[in-house]
């Protein structure tokens, strides 16, 4: 299997400090994990029984295609859930999970965990927290890798252009005609960079040309997905 390809690294969760507290009232249906540096908590294919807490440690989330090629998902600590799958029905685990130091890990059997969420509405707004914040990581680590800083600086020239003489905040809005070398001065790159960047902003939806020589800057989407990262 080839050395695994990095995809993204999460950023630890900033949930309740007590949320550890709150699983340590799950009496039955819990386990304590004390693993080594280098333990598969679960394996891609396995049983989804279980969710798992990091209460001390780190956890790497890797997933493998049917070709051997391996990439790290994600790398969580404390106090990040992971294996959560099991709870909306997940038969299956779709990564694996392994240590990547020495770990303290709660392993909280899915039936006991829905009746702790009924029994602790904090721990269940914790865990929705921690699951939004985690989300909310991903989508802009994956921004960050789909586009350059040239694309970013594109990006401001085009909602600069699409805000001009105009209020700070507006809807999609249509662009008068500028050129491509116009813009390759402005955002500092070749006409040919900037039609391969106008080309990925169309196929993601972030603009569109109507063929009028008129752009359709979609302004609250290409700020969303390229300036907030």
């Amino acid at each position: 299997m080839r050395k695994p390809t990095k995809i993204t690294k999460l950023k630890s969760t900033e949930i309740d400090p007590y949320v550890g507290s709150m699983l340590e009232n799950i009496v039955e249906g819990k386990e304590i994990l004390k693993l080594r540096k280098g333990i598969k908590v679960f394996s891609q294919g396995a049983d989804a029984d279980a969710i798992y807490f990091i209460q001390s440690g780190r956890v790497e989330v890797t997933i493998a295609s049917a070709e051997a090629k391996e990439a790290v998902v994600a790398t969580l600590g404390p106090p990040d859930f992971f294996g959560e799958g099991c709870l909306v029905g997940q038969a299956l685990r779709v990564y694996t999970a392994t240590t990547t130091e020495s770990s303290t890990v709660f392993e909280i059997r899915k039936r006991a965990m829905l009746q702790a969420f009924h029994a602790q509405p904090e721990l269940s707004e914790q865990f929705i927290a921690s699951l939004l914040v985690r989300n909310i990581d991903v989508e802009e680590e994956i921004c960050n890798q789909l586009f350059n800083q040239d694309e970013k600086r594109l990006a401001h020239v085009l909602l600069k252009l699409n805000r001009y003489g105009r209020a700070d905040f507006l809807p999609d809005a249509k662009l008068s005609q500028v050129s491509q070398e116009t813009l390759a001065d402005l955002v500092g790159t070749t006409c040919s960079q900037i039609s391969r960047f106008l080309n990925k902003f169309k196929d993601l939806g972030l603009i569109y040309d109507n063929g009028n020589g008129e752009m359709l800057v979609r302004a609250e989407m290409l700020t969303d997905m390229v300036l907030h990262v």
